[in-house]
């Protein structure tokens, strides 16, 4: 299995390109692309009022302002300060660069560009991580609800709670989704620091008690048990790197498990089909003859 990569090819291919060519003393050229990423975001690189020396990236997420309450305009200031600027409307983040004036650490600007939608998920995780780090009961819940699924993040004393409420749209999808649970389960046997992962189907785990969790045969959970080790200063940005992506990783697999199993099962049906074909007889008689001279017909 692959993990996904939490950053965005296409900004960060295109913002290197530019600066390359800028640094270069090339002329500037226009740019004009838009184009979505995982859980419904939409992206748009373009230049500044025509002016092609201006280059922005833009960012539109449905459920931003879910973010907004857990302090994502803050982050996005806090590592984009020098380049962030207000949206356009319908979007939510902007990032604008002069092609003229870049600084020396490029590398770090194009790569902050491309996880510009981590960072913005960021804020929830890093709030609930603050809160379980100065052993604070229940001071941080969040609801972020995106695409037809949810993400619930909860900090306590000990812990941190993370529900991923998983809509399968095919009953097959349910069984592969346990097998990826029972797969986390032997994996954290494997490596004990891994955290706790927990599935269940058509009914919310206790966490979400009194919350909108939806009910129902194609809806299942997984709840992932952070601990401290796994929230601390040292290994907090990997986690919120890794578990933000949780979603589209597990339904990218099922497709991925779903076509390996349809190739198998195409490529062993083949096979049947020349056993079958060679111990089929052949539908004429044919008349043979013996050594003596004597015919016979034989299928």
């Amino acid at each position: 299995m692959i993990l996904l990569k939490m950053n965005n090819c296409i900004i960060e291919e295109t913002l290197a390109l530019k600066f390359e060519k800028a640094a270069a003393g090339n002329k500037p050229e226009a740019v004009e692309v838009t184009f979505p990423d995982f859980d419904g975001v939409l992206y748009h690189i373009s230049n500044l009022n025509g002016d092609k020396t201006k280059g922005m990236v833009i960012m539109s997420l449905k459920f931003y302002k879910e973010l907004q309450a857990h302090d994502a305009d803050e982050l996005l200031k806090r590592v984009d300060r020098s380049f962030l600027v207000n949206p356009e409307s319908g979007f939510n983040g902007s990032l604008l660069f002069d092609l003229e004036n870049l600084p020396a650490s490029k590398d770090s600007i194009v790569h902050q560009a491309g996880i510009l939608k981590q960072n913005s998920f960021a804020s929830v995780f890093e709030k609930c991580f603050q809160f379980q780090g100065e052993g604070k009961e229940g001071e941080n819940k969040a609801a972020i609800h995106y695409r037809d699924e949810t993400i619930y993040v909860e900090s306590k004393k000990d812990r941190v709670t993370v529900v991923f409420s998983t809509v399968f749209k095919d009953d097959d999808n349910v069984v592969i989704g346990k097998e990826f649970k029972e797969e986390k389960k032997e994996g954290r046997r494997a490596s004990p620091p891994a955290p706790q992962v927990i599935f269940s189907h058509k009914e919310p785990p206790l966490e979400l008690k009194d919350t909108d969790a939806a009910v129902g045969n194609n809806i299942g959970y997984i709840t992932f048990v952070l601990f401290p080790h796994h929230t601390n200063a040292t290994a907090g940005d990997n986690t919120i790197n890794l578990i933000h992506t949780f979603q589209d990783y597990l339904h990218y697999h099922i497709k991925c498990f779903k076509a390996y199993i349809h190739t198998h099962m195409r490529a062993k049906t083949s096979v049947f089909l020349k056993v079958l074909n060679r111990a089929r007889p052949d539908a004429e008689k044919k008349e043979m003859k013996t050594i003596t001279g004597k015919t016979f017909s034989s299928r």
